[in-house]
C-alpha cells in the first residue's frame, strides 16, 4: 500500500510540472504568473519526495533545487504586488 502512494505522488508530480509547462507553452499563462510557480512547486515537491523515497538523490536534489528557485520567483511576484500596491495610495 505505501509503495502505491508514492508512486502515486511521484505520477502527480510529473502530471503537475508537465500541465505547468503545457500551459505556459500553449500562452495560456506567464512564466511569472502565480499559477505556473505553483505548478512547479508542487510538482517538485512530490517529485522530490519519491525521489528521497527511492533514494535517488541526484534527483532529489535536482526536483529540490527547482522547487527553491519556484519558490524564490513567487516570493519576488508576491514583494512586486504588495510594492505596487503601496504605490497606488
Amino acid at each position: 500500500m505505501q509503495e502505491i502512494i508514492f508512486t502515486s505522488i511521484g505520477w502527480l508530480g510529473v502530471v503537475l510540472c508537465t500541465i505547468g509547462y503545457l500551459l505556459l507553452s500553449m500562452g495560456i499563462i506567464q512564466a511569472e504568473s502565480v499559477s505556473f510557480q505553483l505548478f512547479n512547486i508542487l510538482g517538485a515537491l512530490c517529485l522530490v519526495t519519491i525521489a528521497l523515497h527511492s533514494n535517488d538523490l541526484p534527483n532529489a536534489v535536482a526536483n529540490l533545487l527547482w522547487m527553491f528557485i519556484g519558490l524564490y520567483a513567487l516570493r519576488r511576484w508576491l514583494k512586486n504586488q504588495q510594492a505596487s500596491k503601496k504605490t497606488k495610495r
